[in-house]
């Protein structure tokens, strides 16, 4: 017979038997021209693998392709192996060869049997000699583990076999590495490891062999194995969860940093009351538009104020918004003066006036406010300076300044009349009201203020109340022997009377002798007799220098003044004439 890999000749193996072209089970080959047994050409004829020894077409590739072939060439471990090799055809360890792995061949990609080219049969230099041939007997004494019916599966072809050597002892010949394993664990498969009595087992005898868990492995039967549905279950929950919760959480955060403010849409329903005090900015009047339910966030109006081009305007105030309305709307709304709950007071009002303002803003029975300043007077807040004049016919009368101030429906007239007060110290406290009084002769800042509110009274545009102021302090001089200082003003008359007149005939004025009579009486009145705006009270801090003593409207839209008795008689007859006075 001619020796495989030497010449032309028949094929040893048909292809379809499990070890054709196999190098993973060939034993020792001699050299060319050379015979393990003192010169035989021939193999032993009844040993079926035999003829696979010398015949292997792999082994000289194996040998060529091993990387660790010349990378271990003082392997301790070599000599003693060469020594103890068994005679020829004994049977090999049948794990000996997965001891050294097996590099992978191209042609074995496919998991093929291809043959390949032929190779020359290995030297004994090459590493495929078996570790623990020294184990084993002669020929013939022991039988082939692959002759009886207790055999072990042909093994699987080279492509398909594990790399690693230290798992083969746990695999199975039948082994997939495609197909995932079944899982085992009590907690899956529903096995109780109290229940050995139900257990089934691998009769396999290789688990043993192999140091597994052979016989004793156990298989959750039956009902055992519906608990595995429910631990996938429960495990998908949790799993589920988590994952929901940190996708909300992560949602939550990109669309508080990236994303679009909360707002509603509409112009929203309802009435709701907002205060917005003094000094408050956009995220400040944000907050309060939030917790009043008018808006949905602060970031949202915001926006919104920063987008209207009247956005900063909006200032402190009582408005009348609704509820939950887009944040557009509410910055719209705000920079509207209809849409603030205010009371107005303007400039030059009495106090008596004003009053009633409040008790129709608050819708209060009429005279309840007036009721409360005449009791509460000394509570509210007046100054130091304030004269205690026993003539004075309303000690807050100038002190109500005149401005916007916000007002809710449980607003008392105690706290309004505060706001007003306050502001008006707030405001006097601006101007140098001392100093005026040091100036003109003045008996402190009452008798200033006093001056103020009767150009407030009388004057019709900023520089009438420069004019008026000069001729109030003209007239109230020593030296004025024209009117022998007598300040002679219609307002104050008026005032005392509670009335707004131009046609006061002379027996009446010259008659009355209330003390707010200044046609009666020298001086100034008790008390101012209006509440003065800041123009009045810059203009009375200011006032002209050009000898004005007189003054008269001819038609109540513009005034005229003079500086001799003269010129004021002669526009004087001409008001008498157009007015049907005497």
């Amino acid at each position: 017979m001619t020796e495989y890999g030497r010449g032309p000749g028949s094929e040893p193996w048909h292809p379809e038997d499990p070890l054709y072209g196999d190098q993973g089970w060939g034993g020792q080959q001699s050299a060319p021209g050379q015979s393990q047994y003192g010169g035989q050409q021939q193999p032993y004829p009844q040993d079926p693998y035999a003829q696979q020894q010398s015949q292997d077409p792999y082994a000289q590739q194996q040998q060529s392709q091993d990387p660790y072939a010349q990378q271990q060439p003082q392997d301790p471990y070599a000599q003693q192996h060469y020594q103890q090799q068994p005679a020829y055809g004994a049977p090999q360890d049948p794990y000996a060869q997965q001891q050294q792995p097996q590099p992978q061949q191209s042609q074995y990609d496919n998991g093929g049997w291809d043959t390949g080219q032929q190779s020359a049969a290995a030297p004994y230099d090459a590493q495929q000699a078996d570790p623990y041939g020294g184990r084993q007997a002669g020929y013939g004494e022991t039988h082939d583990y692959y002759s009886t019916p207790e055999a072990y599966p042909p093994p699987q072809p080279p492509g398909r076999r594990e790399a690693v050597a230290e798992q083969a002892p746990t695999q199975s010949p039948d082994w997939d590495p495609e197909v995932q394993p079944e899982e085992t664990h009590p907690f899956f498969t529903g096995a109780d490891d109290r229940e050995d009595n139900d257990d089934e087992y691998d009769d396999d005898p290789r688990e043993s062999r192999r140091g597994g868990r052979g016989g004793n492995e156990r298989r959750g039967k039956g009902k055992k194995k519906s608990r595995s549905g429910v631990a996938c279950l429960v495990v998908s929950v949790v799993l589920v969860g988590g994952l929901g919760g940190l996708g909300y959480v992560g949602y939550s955060y990109w669309q508080d940093k990236f994303g679009a403010a909360p707002d509603y849409t509409g112009t929203g329903t309802g009435e709701v009351e907002v205060e917005i005090q003094k000094n408050a900015f956009g995220y400040d009047i944000g907050n309060i538009l939030k917790q009043k339910g008018v808006v949905k966030s602060v970031d949202a109006f915001v926006a919104a104020q920063k987008e209207n081009p009247k956005g900063n305007s909006i200032q402190a105030g009582v408005y009348l918004l609704h509820e939950k309305m887009s944040a557009a709307e509410a910055v719209k709304m705000m920079v509207d003066p209809n849409s603030q709950n205010l009371l107005v007071i303007p400039e030059g009002y009495r106090n008596v006036t004003i009053y009633g303002m409040v008790d129709k803003k608050l819708r209060l029975k009429k005279g309840t406010t007036k009721g409360i300043a005449t009791s509460k007077a000394s509570d509210l807040g007046l100054p130091d300076w304030a004269s205690n004049n026993k003539d004075i016919k309303d000690p807050l009368e100038g002190f109500l300044y005149p401005a916007a101030y916000p007002v809710t429906k449980e607003t008392k007239p105690e706290t309004i009349l505060k706001k007003m007060v306050s502001r008006a110290n707030e405001e006097y406290d601006k101007l140098d009201l001392e100093g005026a009084a040091k100036k003109y002769n003045l008996d402190g800042p009452w008798q200033v203020l006093t001056v103020a509110s009767l150009v407030q009274a009388e004057g019709l545009t900023h520089d009438d109340f420069r004019k008026m102021a000069e001729v109030a302090y003209n007239r109230l001089k020593p030296t004025n022997t024209v009117t022998n200082r007598k300040l002679q003003f219609d307002s104050s008359f008026n005032y005392l009377k509670n009335q707004s007149k131009i046609k006061i005939g002379s027996s009446e004025i010259l008659s009355n002798p209330d003390p707010y009579n200044t046609y009666y009486h020298e001086g100034l009145p008790p008390g101012p007799i209006s509440n003065p705006g800041d123009e009045a009270l810059r203009a009375t801090l200011n006032p002209t220098g050009d000898g004005w003593m007189f003054f008269i409207s001819l038609d109540g839209k513009k005034t005229e003044f003079t500086k001799t008795a003269a010129e004021h008689e002669r526009l004087n007859k001409k008001f008498k004439e157009q007015h049907g006075l005497d």
